[in-house]
């Protein structure tokens, strides 16, 4: 066999083993059955070969309603690695404000053993977030509630990292979520330098496959002449990454919303929140 194709086929067949273990780690994870927390939401544990420690999938369902309607579903992803709360509670705010029953969601808030980024790490099986997320988490909600199990039925929301996040997984997997809005977020990083993204994503090269700038060139066509399906909302920390990003959009005709501010704290709390649940479900 020529050196080339010999080099193609062990390339081919390390890709169909990665895939194989990652599957099988997927299917060795086991999500603990519902316990109610102090605050009133549900709390699955969950221990799984993805990640490097035990984690969670909190839940808070709409208490009004026909029972089993089929509801959409709000991922209110962290910022923080395992239940940090530096910067506030996501699910909290939601709580707070009563979004969960006044746009009848399912909320799904999970946790992560490290900084998430939304991304796998080249070589750390343990450091899988996205497999983790997509192959864990989400079946899980779909097996387990009643949602409406479909792209259309599947919200992301974050800032900072998850806002990162929020849109990468959405332009990686636009067939699984529908709408992704995130606040005050890095959009404009070129390089994983900072934020402790270096450890997550490992290097240049993978974290290319996570970038927002380069998903979006590869999505301009299937997102160009459609209702907007990215949400950018006002800023903290990165106002300059969101007034450039937008101007891209702009100039690439890619449709999405856009609030110029105001400036608010950087922190779940902080009023933002309750605008970009309603922008998602405009």
């Amino acid at each position: 066999m020529p050196f080339a194709a010999r080099v193609g086929w062990f390339a081919g067949l390390t890709c169909l083993l990665v895939a194989s273990s990652t599957l099988r780690a997927a299917e060795e994870s086991f999500v603990a059955p519902a316990k109610r927390a102090e605050q009133g939401w549900l709390v699955h544990s969950v221990e799984s070969p993805l990640q490097r420690g035990d984690t969670e999938i909190k839940v808070l369902l709409p208490e009004q309603g026909e029972k089993d309607a089929r509801r959409r579903v709000l991922y209110v992803l962290p910022v923080e690695a395992d239940n940090g709360t530096r910067w506030g509670s996501g699910l909290a705010e939601i709580q707070k404000h009563g979004l969960h029953n006044r746009f009848q969601l399912i909320v799904v808030a999970p946790t992560f053993s490290d900084l998430p980024w939304y991304a796998d790490h080249p070589t750390l099986t343990k450091i899988r977030q996205e497999e983790y997320f997509l192959k864990v988490v989400v079946p899980f909600i779909d097996r387990t509630y009643p949602t409406l199990a479909s792209a259309e039925g599947r919200w992301l929301l974050g800032f900072s990292k998850s806002g990162w996040g929020a849109w990468s997984l959405l332009l990686r997997q636009p067939d699984v979520f529908g709408k992704a809005a995130a606040w005050d977020a890095p959009m404009m990083m070129e390089t994983p330098d900072r934020f402790g993204m270096k450890e997550i994503v490992g290097t240049q090269e993978n974290f290319d496959r996570y970038r927002i700038t380069n998903l979006l060139r590869s999505r301009a066509d299937s997102l160009a002449g459609k209702s907007p399906r990215l949400i950018l909302t006002g800023f903290g920390n990165f106002h300059g990454d969101h007034e450039k990003l937008h101007a891209w959009l702009d100039q690439q005709k890619i449709p999405h919303v856009y609030r110029d501010g105001p400036k608010r704290e950087h922190a779940w709390g902080s009023g933002w929140l309750t605008e970009a649940v309603e922008l998602l479900a405009k």
